[in-house]
C-alpha cells in the first residue's frame, strides 16, 4: 500500500477575510517596541523601494568685496532601499482538539502570532537576530561601528555612562541628532532604582501616569519592552533619535487555513501531512522593511562617524 501520496497545495481554504487581516496590520506594531518608536513610512507598492539620501550638504561663502568672486557648491543624494522580507510561521493542530474546544481557537491564537512577530522584527533590527541579508545592519552593530557603544562602568555609575560626556547621550547629541527616546532590558529598572544623589534621593524619579509606571532620561520616554525583544543580550539599553528610523510594510498579508497539503522540514522530510493526519494549518505572512537613511547634518559629515544610536552594553 502507497504511503507517498498527498494532496498538493492547489487545494486550499479561501483567506480569512479582509477585516482580519486589517486588524493584524493594526495591531503587529502595538506588540513591536521598535514600531511603536520609529517612524512607519506609506505602505510598498512592490517587493522594493528606493528612498534618496542626502549625502553632500551645500556650502555658502563670503564674498570679498564688491566684485569679490562667488564661489560655487553642489549638493548630493543617495540611494538606499527599502526590501521586504517575510515573517511567518505555520500553525499545524489536529481535527479532533479544534472539535473538542469550546473557544475561538482564532481569537486566542492571533494575539501570540502578533507579539511573536513584533518580538522577531525587533530582535532583527536591534541586534541582527535572524535577520535577512537584504536588511541593514543592525543598531547594535551600527553604533558599534560609529563608537557608539558604551560599556558599563566606563563612567563613574550608570547615570554618567548614559548621561554624561561621552556618554550614550552625549554620542548621539554629538553627531547632530536629538534622542527621541530609549529601550532596556527589564533588568535595568532595578540599577536606575537604585541610583541615589548625596542625599539618597533616587534619581531617576518615576512619572504616574494613567495606566502604567514611566521612566525618562532627560525627558525622553524609557521604554521596557515586555516582549522579550531586550532580554539575553549583552545590550542593556538602546537610545537615539528613533525618527531616524524608518518601517513599512508590503501589503499583502496573507492568513489561510489549510485543511489539505503537507508541512516539510528543511531536509524535504514531510512532518505532517494535513489531510492523511486529520490536521488543520494556520499559515501567517507578513512582509516588512526597515531601513536606517543616516541623512548627512550640519554637526556631522562624516557617514563614518555619524550614527542617530548609542548602546549601553556589558563589555
Amino acid at each position: 500500500m502507497p504511503y507517498d501520496s498527498q494532496v498538493t497545495r492547489t487545494n486550499v481554504s479561501a483567506l480569512i477575510p479582509e477585516d482580519v487581516a486589517r486588524v493584524i496590520i493594526d495591531t503587529v506594531p502595538q506588540n513591536s517596541a521598535v514600531m511603536g518608536m520609529a517612524q512607519r513610512m506609506p505602505n510598498m507598492p512592490t517587493n522594493q523601494q528606493r528612498i534618496p539620501v542626502l549625502s553632500v550638504l551645500p556650502h555658502a561663502y563670503f564674498v570679498n568685496g564688491d566684485t569679490g568672486l562667488k564661489q560655487t557648491s553642489n549638493v548630493a543624494w543617495e540611494n538606499k532601499y527599502f526590501n521586504a522580507e517575510e515573517i511567518a510561521v505555520i500553525v499545524p493542530i489536529a481535527q479532533a482538539i479544534l472539535d473538542d474546544l469550546n473557544y475561538n481557537l482564532w481569537d486566542n491564537i492571533r494575539p501570540r502570532i502578533e507579539a511573536e512577530m513584533g518580538k522577531v522584527f525587533d530582535q532583527a533590527v536591534l541586534f541582527g537576530t535572524s535577520a535577512p541579508s537584504s536588511w541593514p545592519s543592525s543598531i547594535a552593530t551600527g553604533a558599534t561601528a560609529a563608537s557608539h557603544k558604551v560599556v558599563l562602568g566606563t563612567g563613574t555609575d550608570i547615570y554618567s555612562d548614559l548621561l554624561g560626556v561621552s556618554g550614550c547621550y552625549d554620542l548621539v547629541n554629538s553627531d547632530g541628532f536629538n534622542v527621541t527616546g530609549a529601550l532596556a532590558g527589564l533588568g535595568v529598572r532595578a540599577r536606575l532604582r537604585d541610583l541615589r544623589d548625596g542625599n539618597g534621593v533616587p534619581i531617576f524619579n518615576r512619572i504616574p501616569v494613567q495606566d502604567a509606571t514611566r521612566y525618562e532620561l532627560d525627558g525622553v520616554p524609557l521604554t521596557f519592552p515586555l516582549n522579550g525583544c531586550m532580554e539575553g543580550e549583552t545590550v542593556y539599553m538602546v537610545m537615539g533619535d528613533f525618527r531616524q528610523l524608518l518601517w513599512t510594510i508590503r501589503e499583502d498579508i496573507t492568513y489561510r487555513v489549510f485543511t489539505e497539503g503537507v508541512v516539510t522540514d528543511n531536509t524535504g522530510a514531510v512532518v505532517y501531512n494535513l489531510m492523511q493526519q486529520d490536521m488543520v494549518a494556520l499559515r501567517v505572512v507578513f512582509r516588512v522593511a526597515w531601513q536606517l537613511p543616516n541623512p548627512v547634518n550640519m554637526v556631522n559629515s562624516s557617514s563614518v562617524t555619524r550614527y542617530p544610536f548609542a548602546t549601553l552594553t556589558s563589555a
